[in-house]
């Protein structure tokens, strides 16, 4: 029977988290010394006349020696599936590939799972870059190597009082003068407004590169871990060794 990579990582987890209970479990019973302890203890009177008391004893409910094999065998699983995980994470791998165009070539597993956090990265970072204003006209400018408008003039006015006579003087009377102002032209203004952000278009081309990079890089780590494993059995021989 052959077991695939990603067979081995769907069962550490678990491995790994009933090892940690275990050892945990270990570790909080060597704490008890009244488990470690036994005793056996009987009375007898210098004579027939004398007191009888009852005999006490008590068994050892936990033994060092034992205790170590338990944890060597809840632990000896761990030790074997991450060895099989590791041991195959070097022969695991695949080429990287978008729209037929091989990008890398023999890639390992642990380096495609590398890839694939900076390209979450990326996506977040391109997909919120800054995007010019959709209400002007942009042209990239050669001499500022940045975005520009089309040139705008316009007006500058200045108020200026006037006075509007709406009725003449007379003998009697002075002549009625009402002040208005009126606007007129004292210069020019002449407007170009430049940027450094994107159009819309160009972001939405880069998100898009992202994610088919990001497909292509979901689907390599999953072809490379679909490599055969061999069951590797170390934990067998380091605590032969350290319980031996």
């Amino acid at each position: 029977m052959t077991t695939k990579l990603n067979q081995i990582l769907a069962v550490e987890k678990g491995v790994k988290s009933a090892a940690q209970r275990s050892i945990a479990d270990i570790r909080q019973r060597l704490q008890k010394p009244a488990l470690l302890s036994g005793i056996s203890r009987t009375y007898q009177p210098v004579d027939d006349e004398g007191e009888q008391l009852p005999a006490e004893s008590s068994r050892v409910q936990l033994k060092v020696e034992e205790t170590l094999q338990e944890a060597a065998t809840a632990l000896t699983r761990l030790f074997d599936v991450t060895a099989t995980k590791d041991w195959a994470n070097t022969a695991a791998k695949a080429d990287v590939a978008v729209d037929g165009r091989t990008l890398l070539t023999n890639v390992p597993v642990t380096y495609l799972l590398f890839l694939e956090k900076q390209l979450t990265e990326l996506h977040t970072l391109i997909s919120k870059l800054p995007t010019l204003d959709p209400a002007e006209t942009w042209a990239l400018d050669p001499s500022t190597d940045a975005y520009r408008t089309d040139t705008v003039k316009t007006v500058r006015t200045k108020k200026v009082p006037r006075n509007h006579v709406k009725a003449e003087a007379t003998e009697k009377h002075p002549a009625q003068v009402e002040v208005y102002h009126e606007d007129i032209v004292v210069g020019h203004w002449t407007k170009v407004s430049f940027s450094g952000a994107l159009p819309a278009a160009r972001v939405r081309e880069l998100t898009a590169r992202v994610g088919k990079l990001q497909d292509a890089v979901r689907f390599a780590r999953e072809e490379a871990n679909g490599v055969e494993v061999t069951d590797q059995r170390v934990g067998e021989a380091v605590f032969d060794y350290l319980l031996g």
